[in-house]
């Protein structure tokens, strides 16, 4: 008797594992990273508050054993092993503001200014920038590409008004980051006989007898400027299609907006040979992203023509959620794509919040999975325009057209401090701090350097470690500051 309900006792435990076993699938050790490369030295560049370091270069610093970090220390802890998404750019804003600013300049001014944004060794190395398709806000007047009602094939479609100002500035911006350079457009408007209000500003929508002829203009628009030697990298549906501003505005609900991408705008492009044209829906604030996205993201006719979401800081932080439309969607990518504050007087060129606004933004952005980071205007005058709306901002450069005096923000230092040394092609790799006050994030370049960022946003001056793979180099962050290490194998 005893033999058998052991017996028994083995079969019902076996049955038991065998029902609560873990599927192979999920069981199976994880592939063995490959090694991690062995560091030998880092520089750390700096900008601090108060002092006249402005991406800094100090000594080069070495790598001492650290086998196991304390709780006690501060430490950044970096695994080069583990990688996530691929940066494609950080830029800004390539619009009619910037480029009448510019060419507003003396010839040597302009010369640094487009140093200062696009060289890659002098300057910061943008390498992505948003451009504006018909006029925005920042333009200094209304227009659009074809003005004529009803011209449905676009016989009148002109780029006469990009010829003056902003298609010199973008090809010479181009030339100035030895042609890494990409460029996306955006609508802030259709011409206003499409629209249903019949006027590029105060909202409106977007009739649905002109789908196909703005589909049309889109290709039209990317055709037109590849002609010029400005080939068009991506674009977006519609900027901020929830708003309804005074200036260029059209709305979208969110079945409008997949109706027009599945049905028009996505195989419009494919039939026309553009289906490696980056498409993006949204380009709204991040607060409402994920509802407006996911119906067309988790909708395989409209996902198939969509590369990603691009989205603003407006209207509240809310930094968790392009990590939560990544996580929903990982095969789709996010992309931040406009940041702005309102320009108020001068005081603002040395006011040390908007830097830390800016790095603060773009550190949680690139954690939470975006693809890269796009400001907004790259240049404005002393007015913070021209802006036919006296809707006037900030651009991290402000020329003085008067005076011919160029004032760089802290939040030129502050992005260049991830631009400079992310290089398209970076992938972000597991970073952790020990330190609620220090902020940081790392990307393995294609080179194989290491770009370790660390943001200090407390008044208080900490030593810390980069530790990697039982290693680490120890340096000092100032209080009020952004700091890069490079780290070379």
């Amino acid at each position: 008797m005893t033999t058998i309900l052991t017996k028994r006792r083995w079969v019902l435990l076996a049955a038991a594992a065998a029902a609560f076993s873990i599927p192979q699938s999920y069981a199976a050790p994880a592939p063995k990273p490959a090694p991690t490369p062995f560091y030998k030295q880092a520089v750390v560049y700096t900008t601090a508050q108060g002092t006249d370091q402005r991406i800094k270069a100090g000594a080069k610093l070495g790598f001492d054993t650290w086998i196991q970090p304390q709780e006690w220390a501060a430490m950044i802890m970096v695994d080069p092993t583990q990688k996530f998404q691929t940066v494609v750019g950080f830029g800004g804003g390539l619009t009619d503001a910037s480029a009448e600013t510019l060419y507003k300049m003396a010839p040597d001014k302009q010369k640094e200014i487009l140093k200062a944004y696009f060289s890659p060794n002098e300057g910061i190395g943008y390498t992505l920038g948003r451009t504006n398709i018909n006029s925005c806000d920042f333009s200094s007047d209304t227009y659009s590409y074809d003005d004529t009602p009803g011209d449905v094939k676009l016989t009148k479609f002109s780029l006469a008004h990009d010829l003056k100002y902003k298609i010199p500035f973008i090809k010479a911006a181009k030339a100035m980051s030895g042609g890494q350079l990409q460029v996306f457009g955006t609508p802030w408007s259709p011409p206003a006989w499409m629209k249903t209000n019949n006027d590029m500003s105060n909202g409106g929508g977007l009739r649905p007898e002109y789908r196909q002829a703005w589909a049309d203009y889109y290709v039209r628009f990317i055709n037109e400027y590849k002609k010029l030697g400005i080939p068009i990298w991506g674009l977006t549906v519609q900027n901020e299609e929830m708003a309804v501003q005074s200036w260029e505005s059209c709305v979208y609900t969110a079945p409008e907006e997949q109706e027009f991408v599945r049905d028009y705008l996505g195989p419009t492009l494919e039939k026309n040979g553009m289906s490696g044209v980056r498409l993006m829906v949204w380009d709204h604030n991040r607060g409402l992203m994920y509802q407006r996205v996911q119906d067309m993201l988790a909708d395989p006719k409209t996902a198939k023509y969509i590369w990603g979401t691009a989205y603003h800081w407006y209207v509240g932080d809310h930094f968790d959620i392009p990590g939560v439309v990544h996580d929903a969607f990982p095969n789709k990518a996010v992309l931040f794509t406009e940041g702005s504050l309102n320009f108020n007087d001068t005081a603002q060129y040395t006011d040390w919040t908007i830097g830390e606004r800016y790095g603060e933004n773009v550190m949680a952005d690139l954690n939470h999975w975006s693809a890269g980071w796009v400001d907004w205007n790259v240049l404005l005058d002393q007015r913070g325009g021209p802006n036919h709306q006296n809707n006037f901002c900030c651009a991290p450069i402000m020329a003085d057209i008067q005076t011919g005096e160029i004032h760089y923000l802290p939040s030129y230092y502050y992005l260049g401090h991830f631009s400079k040394f992310i290089r398209p092609g970076a992938r972000r790799v597991a970073c952790t701090s020990t330190e609620d006050g220090l902020q940081s994030t790392a990307f393995l370049n294609p080179d194989k350097s290491l770009a370790v960022v660390v943001l200090n946003l407390t008044g208080r001056e900490w030593e810390y470690r980069v530790w990697i793979d039982k290693r680490a180099v120890v340096t000092r962050s100032p209080a009020h500051s952004i700091e890069t290490m490079v780290i070379k194998p």
